[in-house]
This record gives C-alpha cells, structure tokens and sequence, in this order.
C-alpha cells in the first residue's frame, strides 16, 4: 500500500527545488551524505535517527541520520552514498524511498564533510537496522523536534563527554554536533505543520 500523498511533503519538495545548496570547499575532508528520512507514523510525521554502536569506527554511541562516507568504488555521488549507506544501515528499501532534494554541506569535528539529502518513504517499510552499526532506531514526531523546550543550550555530559553549544533533547537522547546542524536547518525549511 502506498502512502497518499501528503501536503507537507510536496511543500517541502517544492521549497527544496528553488532553494540554492551552499557547498563548502571540502579541502582535506571526507566527502559522505546522509539521509534526513521524514514520513507519516502514527498519524503524524517522523524523523529517522538512529544510535550508533559502540562498534563503529567513528561517533561511538552517538545520534546520527543514516548514511556514511562516500565510496569511489561504490557511489556515482553523493546522493548514492546516501541512500546505499540508509539500505546498510537500517534496512531502507530502496525502490520505496524517494530523495526530495538537498541540504547544506555540513563539516564534522572528525574531517569529514556532510551531504544531506532529505528523503521520505512511498509506502510503509519495516526497517532492519545492522546490529554491527545501529544500536537503536529513534522515529523522533516532527511537532516534538519543533517544541522550543526540545533545543537547549546549557552544557550537558552525553556518552561520557560534555556537549556544549545548541543541542536537541529527546528523552534520553541528546543530539548534538553536526546532526544537530543539519535537524537545525530542516527544521527551518518546513512549512507549518497545521497548514
């Protein structure tokens, strides 16, 4: 069954059709992408985030939109990169995805630099996260990201560090750094929810 379509996602499409992509130099940085994956649950949309493991070679332990670095043997581009890292990762099919456009390239504190692409689903999907990579699977409500009481700023010490700066509060969760940047700036692309 396929979803029908829905207006808060042919809005964001279209905004992200004449909006320009700001791209960085990415001079001594790993090209990667991720897929910000936005669709109905439950009556209302959701974002995709996952928990990495403790297993993985980068982000042990942190929040992160699925993806990965790119792949020359792999990936024609970026927006590949994205969606086979999303199929690895947490089991996203494919031929029920769609890429709805681009983000702004985002650098991370471990040198590689960050292609978001936002996708949603065409229809319901079951997703089978790779237990060497994903510890859990966070389908986060769009009205909770956009409460003001969900973006703090104070300090705070997550997964044995201290986060300072901006960051998002969902239940145990704190989602800081780069994937915070790039939820920031979703965020602010979307059109109101109730229209």
């Amino acid at each position: 069954m396929l979803y029908a379509p829905h207006p808060l996602i042919q809005r964001l499409r279209d905004t992200l059709a004449v909006r320009e992509k700001q791209t960085l130099d990415g001079a001594g940085l790993k090209p990667s992408a991720v897929l910000v994956l936005v669709y109905p649950r439950d009556g209302q949309h959701v974002v995709l985030l996952t928990k990495r493991t403790s297993r993985v070679d980068d982000h042990k332990g942190e929040i992160s939109f699925p993806g990965g670095a790119f792949s020359p043997e792999e990936d024609p581009s970026l927006r590949h990169t994205a969606l086979r890292e999303s199929a690895e990762e947490v089991g996203l099919e494919l031929e029920y995805a769609e890429v709805l456009g681009e983000l702004d390239d985002t650098p991370t504190r471990s040198s590689y630099l960050i292609s978001p692409f936002v996708g949603t689903l065409l229809r319901p999907q079951r997703f089978k996260p790779h237990p060497a990579e994903v510890a859990e699977l966070l389908e986060i409500p769009l009205p909770m990201l956009l409460d003001p009481r969900t973006l703090r700023s104070e300090p705070v010490t997550y997964a044995g560090r201290e986060v300072s700066g901006f960051y998002y509060q969902y239940q145990e969760h704190v989602i800081f750094g780069a994937t915070a940047r790039i939820l920031q700036q979703f965020l602010h692309l979307l059109p109101p929810l109730s229209a």
